[in-house]
């Protein structure tokens, strides 16, 4: 009897350490997605512009157009085909795997934004995450950091 309390006691500390990093890891690795993907188009409006003297590209719209409610999406072939993501090279990921949040590319006059908006848990609250930047005309640059609203709604 000894032996199996103290196996449950081992068993249960185990899972006490492991539960909470594991569900803080996949947490992590699932805001992964809109964090590297509005980097990606940070990059690519950045060498757009040196391309471009300067200019950005226009806007896109929020793509895919509903935004994924608490499962991973794959698109038809062509979702990300508008000319925008073209010019900027943009998926959210590779090879048409599938991702959990939309993105939008908006510029009004010299600034921009690039957006990305998902509701992991699928309960229609999302989650925001915002990269802004701005062309003087001759270089466009991109604010350090994203703007985060709900992280985790």
């Amino acid at each position: 009897m000894m032996q199996v309390a103290v196996g449950f006691s081992v068993v249960g500390s185990v899972l006490a350490a492991a539960v909470p990093a594991f569900l803080r890891d996949f947490h992590a690795s699932r805001l992964a997605e809109p964090v590297s993907g509005l980097a990606r188009i940070g990059k690519a409006s950045i060498a757009y512009g040196e391309a471009h003297g300067g200019e950005l590209p226009g806007p896109a719209p929020m793509t895919p157009a509903q935004v994924p409610r608490g499962v991973l999406m794959i698109e038809a072939p062509g979702t990300w085909d508008h000319p925008t993501w073209k010019a900027l090279g943009f998926e959210p990921v590779a090879n048409g795997a599938p991702h959990a949040f939309s993105f939008a590319y908006d510029r009004h006059g010299a600034e921009l934004m690039a957006h990305a908006h998902g509701d992991l848990d699928g309960d229609g609250n999302l989650s925001t995450f915002e990269l802004r930047g701005r062309t003087d005309g001759r270089t466009v640059t991109v604010e350090p950091g994203l703007t985060v609203l709900s992280e985790v709604e």
